[in-house]
């Protein structure tokens, strides 16, 4: 079993920031890449930024507000986020792809969400 669990959204004004993170943890042989998507409702969702070794990549709504990193000690992946915007809104889901011990493959998880809210 393998399990991710966000934390950090919340409500914060216009100009403000947050910083979200994703905890992955269970029967976890190695980590490929990591990243964050974000939903806002009726839309499909979209991907925010990820990183994959040391190399990462943002939507271009969000490059020089956002920064994605990772401490794989911890097999933890963070989103800060700087500046945020009203058009920020949505639910953050982490996303991790996983190699579990015994297995060869390499498969998806998805985070249960988080909602962020930027409002005055």
């Amino acid at each position: 079993q393998v399990q991710l669990v966000e934390s950090g959204g919340g409500l914060v004004q216009p100009g403000g920031s947050l910083r979200l993170s994703c905890v992955a943890s269970g029967s976890i042989y190695n980590i490929n890449s990591m990243a964050w998507y974000r939903q806002i409702p009726g839309k499909e969702r979209e991907l925010v930024a990820g990183i994959s070794g040391t190399s990462a990549n943002y939507a271009d709504s969000v490059k020089g507000r956002f920064t994605i990193s990772r401490d794989n000690a911890k097999n933890t992946v963070y989103l800060q986020m700087s500046s945020l915007k009203p058009e920020d809104t949505a639910v953050y889901y982490c996303h991790v792809r996983i190699r579990r011990i015994f297995s060869s493959r390499y498969v998806d998880y998805w985070g249960q969400g988080t909602q962020v809210t930027v409002s005055s």
